[in-house]
């Protein structure tokens, strides 16, 4: 349960803005140094933004004095996403200062809306992993846990997508252009940062062997923070995001002699560190900066580590009492060698007490099932750019190996497969071994997902370390997901049930009884509308395009992958579209077809994916037969502000890999939240949400993870199915024929190869049939709307389980042994 303030409670709301509209004038002058006579969106966001900081970084130093008088263990998340979207709506909302906000910005002559949309999202992320860790930073801070996340203050996002005759482009997003109120740098307090190099070995005073790191190359690293208020805005958290720093700047020498590129080039190459997210790593320079990125974020972040605790402590032995640090997979693991070379090189310890302390510190979160998707780095690499680490993940295989063959000494393939070096033509440092074998925890993300994972992936790891492998499923905050994205419906949920679900989610069971009510049915169905509306209201602005707010939205928005099946999607919708040619005086409901997600810059699949369905959708929109009944639009650059639109919008929610491949999801918490039902498989976390809202309110279909693995040792033969189903025959050849591609017939042929010929890797066209019949009973609930808006209820009112408090806390209690603040505590 969550101790944060009850939403009933009064916030920082009452007295401490009411000064807000001389506040945001007097920022505008003072900081932005601009009259604020004249109502501008850029100057007034920016203003209320400065106000809105001013009162976290009061609540942040109380909250910072809190941690270091009460003596607390504290928590460092590390990952080298975060995707925490826009700020401003965000700390509105946790801080309840919303309404006053919106009353003082409307007294001043502009919209709350206006100002938001001033706001570029953070590119600090890609996908899930980077949004699961901003949602567990709201709930460290909602739930009053001592922690903070650190990452990397990347200039630039991975890219902002465009949609250029239906293919993707890519160019640069500078999401820091405008300037961001939200960051609060540090150039005080620069840490030095080392690669290359050569180890040294050297006897100390005492005569005893040991290492330096020397003759190294070095970096500055600054750190920034962007503070995150707990829900309340009494504890106030913070990210502390790194930004690299020449440890030269500039060369006057080489400025005086004309050699202008020279003067800069020191400070160039080292910023270039933190200045794009997940830099294309086909060539070896690539590959050499992200490891670089991920070293930067570890020993930047372990120097803060240590500074912060030795302020409050003396030795060193009571390190892992009072620091939990959590690996969000696999990017940061090489934190267990820096975290050895601390303990070993700079504090004098021995191997036995340094690993202990190490081993208690550290516990690891895996994202994957796909073997594959297991970062290696090679070892000649490793070598190159930390030959000091490369020696100790050595000596930690070197021991840990031994420990294994004394318990299987005649199980050479056990020892290759748990052995953090992988043997080959080229070596390589298995950086998940690494994790696993330095972390007292490892955890999967879906209940699922786990058991993959224990029976297979890590089967070996498991029966070594009984008990390490664990399970804590992934959950959303309900205060962004909900609260602050839809709130019609939360105002609804409110008035039925009172406002304390914002910090128990599991209230919501209390909307079950109110399910058959046909009154609350129809303002339920009344706040979907009205957010189809706004979506529909988005998307004419962005696209230029109209669609009905009165059809079913059917929406994909993830990560495009061929695991994913968009591809799945796409055919459906060729098939649906012939239905409605060949019959059309056939009463379907009416559906509009919403996609959105990227494709990484070299995938060529999924690029032509998007191709292909912004070309069915060009057929389909301009089909005056079909147009009606059937739409089909892809979003271009698919972001946390964008899903702010879509997810409360949604009525359908795309759910469609392939089982045993998603390690969880969070997109399907989110949707099922906020009422849409879900058409998935028994993939990642859909079977949980399937067990909590019931097998009657979602819509499962296709082969599951055990079904899969048979078909494929029987033979799969995707052909046969394409032969004997005579619908996906016609789909599959007017793809072929090139009736999405007159221009270029074959355009789309490398689809068809990989469906037919080369294997059809993820089981589409097994899948195809069943999915088919699942998006025929949508169909049929659809046309009765009260048993449709009875069920979106019951997905609401079933989702406690998801929210991200309750993860957290899991973590809290079976993994950090972390106690959150009291509120004595944080009074002082």
């Amino acid at each position: 349960m969550s101790l944060s303030p009850k939403a009933s409670e009064p916030s920082v709301q009452s007295n401490d803005f009411a000064s807000l509209p001389d506040d945001i004038v007097r920022n505008i002058e003072s900081i932005l140094g601009d009259e604020a006579h004249v109502p501008d969106s850029y100057r007034y966001y920016h203003g209320l933004a400065y106000s809105v900081r001013e009162q976290l970084i009061r609540n942040w130093m109380n909250t910072q004095r809190a941690y270091y008088d009460s003596m607390v263990k504290r928590v460092y998340y590390l990952s080298l996403e975060f995707l925490p979207g826009r700020f401003l709506m965000n700390c509105l909302t946790n801080m309840q200062i919303r309404k006053v906000c919106s009353e003082a910005v409307e007294n001043l002559g502009l919209t709350m809306e206006e100002l938001e949309e001033v706001e570029m999202d953070a590119g600090l992320g890609n996908g899930g992993l980077g949004r699961l860790a901003s949602c567990y930073v709201d709930s460290m801070a909602s739930l009053c846990i001592p922690g903070y996340g650190y990452g990397i203050l990347y200039d630039y996002g991975i890219f902002f997508q465009s949609i250029v005759n239906g293919w993707q482009e890519e160019s640069c997003d500078n999401w820091r252009r405008q300037g961001v109120p939200w960051e609060i740098p540090r150039r005080e307090q620069l840490y030095e940062i080392r690669f290359y190099g050569r180890s040294e070995a050297y006897q100390d005073d005492q005569g005893r062997l040991r290492y330096r790191w020397v003759d190294t190359g070095n970096v500055m690293a600054m750190p920034c923070d962007i503070l995150i208020p707990g829900y309340g805005g009494e504890h106030v958290t913070n990210m502390r995001l790194w930004t690299a720093r020449s440890s030269s700047d500039f060369s006057l020498k080489h400025f005086n002699l004309g050699d202008y590129m020279r003067a800069m080039e020191d400070k160039v190459i080292s910023e270039n560190l933190t200045k794009v997210l997940y830099p294309n790593d086909e060539l070896m320079q690539g590959k050499e900066l992200r490891l670089k990125q991920q070293y930067f974020l570890v020993a930047a972040t372990f120097q803060d580590i240590m500074r912060r605790y030795k302020k409050e402590h003396g030795a060193l032995s009571a390190f892992a009492d009072h620091v939990a640090v959590q690996l969000n997979d696999t990017h940061p693991s090489i934190a267990v060698a820096e975290l050895m070379r601390l303990l070993l090189d700079e504090e004098g310890m021995s191997w036995e007490q340094a690993w202990s302390i190490c081993t208690r510190t550290f516990a690891y979160t895996n994202h994957t099932v796909l073997p594959e998707a297991l970062e290696t780095w090679p070892v000649d690499l490793i070598g190159h750019v930390l030959p000091r680490h490369l020696e100790i993940i050595y000596e930690i295989n070197h021991r840990f190996l031994q420990e294994v063959a004394e318990r299987f000494s005649e199980d050479q393939g056990r020892l290759e497969r748990m052995s953090i070096i992988q043997e080959g033509p080229v070596r390589r440092v298995r950086m998940a071994n690494l994790a696993i074998v330095g972390s007292h925890t490892v955890n999967g993300v879906a209940a699922l997902h786990s058991e993959i994972i224990k029976n297979g992936l890590f089967r070996d790891f498991d029966e070594f370390f009984p008990g390490k492998l664990t399970n804590v499923t992934n959950g959303v905050t309900p205060r962004r997901w909900l609260l602050q994205i839809n709130p019609d419906l939360s105002e609804l949920i409110t008035s039925a049930i009172g406002p304390d679900w914002t910090c128990n989610l599991d209230l919501l069971r209390d909307l079950i009884p109110l399910a058959d009510d046909s009154q609350f049915r129809q303002a339920f169905a009344a706040a979907k509308l009205a957010n189809k509306k706004r979506l529909a209201r988005y998307v004419l602005r962005r696209m230029g395009m109209g669609i009905n707010p009165h059809t079913m939205f059917d929406c994909q928005f993830k990560r495009m992958h061929e695991y994913k099946r968009q591809l799945l999607n796409v055919l459906h919708i060729i098939t649906r579209y012939n239905r409605l040619k060949s019959n059309p005086g056939v009463d379907h409901p009416a559906r509009t077809i919403l996609f959105g997600g990227k494709a990484a810059p070299g995938y060529f699949m999924a690029k032509l994916i998007i191709k292909l369905i912004n070309s069915v959708a060009g057929l389909i929109n301009n089909d005056p037969e079909v147009n009606r009944h059937l739409r089909v639009l892809f979003l271009p650059n698919y972001c946390i502000s964008q899903a702010e639109k879509v997810v409360p919008a949604a009525d359908l929610s795309e759910q469609i890999s392939t089982a045993g491949y998603e390690a969880s999801g969070t997109g399907n918490m989110k949707f099922s939240l906020n009422g849409a039902l879900t058409i998935g498989t028994m993939d990642g976390a859909n079977v949980e949400i399937m067990e909590e809202v019931g097998a009657d309110n979602i819509f499962i279909f296709g082969l599951e993870e055990g079904q899969i693995e048979a078909e494929r040792r029987q033979g799969y033969d995707p052909f046969s199915y394409y032969e004997k189903d005579q619908e996906l025959k016609q789909t599959l050849d007017m793809i072929a024929a090139g009736r999405f591609s007159p221009d270029d017939p074959g355009l789309f042929m490398p689809i068809i190869d990989n469906l037919l010929r080369n294997g059809d890797y993820y089981l589409l066209l097994a899948d195809y049939r069943p999915y088919v019949q699942a998006q025929e009973r949508v169909d049929e609930l659809y046309a009765d709307k009260e048993q449709w808006m009875r069920k979106a209820i019951l997905n609401t009112a079933n989702m406690g389980k998801f929210s991200s408090d309750r993860a957290v806390m899991e973590y809290a209690r079976k993994i950090w042994n972390v106690t959150p603040l009291t509120a004595e505590q944080l009074s002082g």
